[in-house]
């Protein structure tokens, strides 16, 4: 819990991890300690690593044989730089020569934007539909800032997600927070659950935790978000510029929550 990471998750990780123990016989020589510490060190690595691996570069290419651009939308709450993480998502991309449409006008990627007052669904939609017509690879949807409590926002953003099936919905949350995210993070996937037409809704697929370079060794967010949603945490953030952007590295994370 000092690493932040959320109280009722720190809870059932012991349990798990004691349940894990019962019975075990330890070697003669071997210390209990140690052998606490390598089940919890197993425990940590299994949340964090992946169940389902998402190769966003090798996913665009798929959708490129396929004659189709591959869209990722961007969500999360207020504040947590959305925008800004979009851009360095832009830049990683165009270091990887993909082509893109988006709104980081900076980065000179043509941007698609019709207006406020219109549907964020339908200009999503359109924006897809001009990525295919011109041979972009990727199309980036930002979407507003809205709070995980608020019903319209959400709603316009389950409406964007249902009506454009994109690739990869991506949750932008910050690192400082440790149980604040895990509430955003279910309560986003509980909305979205709610107001999904299909049977099979539509969730969060990946995370990309923002000002990663701020929390010194307070890494539990990451551990949280991971064990709520079963979401992989796709990129860290850390600092402003386009280039700050990185994968997460479990086994330290993982060095870290057990110093």
């Amino acid at each position: 819990m000092t690493k932040n990471v959320a109280d009722e998750i720190a809870e059932k990780l012991c349990e798990s991890v004691g349940a894990s123990l019962e019975g075990k016989k330890v070697a003669s020589f071997t210390r209990i300690s140690s052998t606490v510490h390598a089940a919890m060190e197993e425990a940590l690595v299994r949340i964090l690593t992946p169940r389902r691996s998402i190769d966003i570069l090798r996913d665009v290419h798929a959708a490129k044989e396929q004659r189709k651009p591959y869209v990722v939308v961007f969500v999360g709450v207020n504040g947590v730089g959305k925008s800004t993480n979009l851009a360095k998502v832009a830049y990683w991309l165009l270091q990887h020569n993909i082509s893109l449409r988006t709104h980081a006008r900076r980065l000179q990627i043509p941007i698609f934007e019709k207006g406020y007052e219109k549907d964020p669904a339908v200009v999503a939609k359109e924006a897809i539909q001009e990525a295919s017509r011109n041979g972009s690879e990727v199309v980036l949807v930002d979407t507003a800032g809205r709070m995980q409590d608020n019903e319209p926002l959400m709603t316009a953003l389950s409406k964007l997600i249902n009506l454009n099936n994109p690739d990869l919905v991506l949750f932008v949350g910050e690192a400082l927070v440790g149980n604040d995210a895990v509430d955003q993070l279910s309560k986003f996937n509980q909305k979205l659950a709610d107001l999904s037409t299909s049977s099979t809704p539509r969730l969060i697929d990946g995370i990309l935790l923002t000002k990663f370079d701020t929390i010194d060794d307070k890494v539990g967010a990451a551990l949280s978000m991971v064990y709520i949603s079963g979401a992989p945490v796709m990129f860290v953030g850390s600092g402003q510029s386009y280039t700050d952007l990185k994968k997460l590295n479990v086994k330290s994370i993982v060095k870290t929550l057990l110093k």
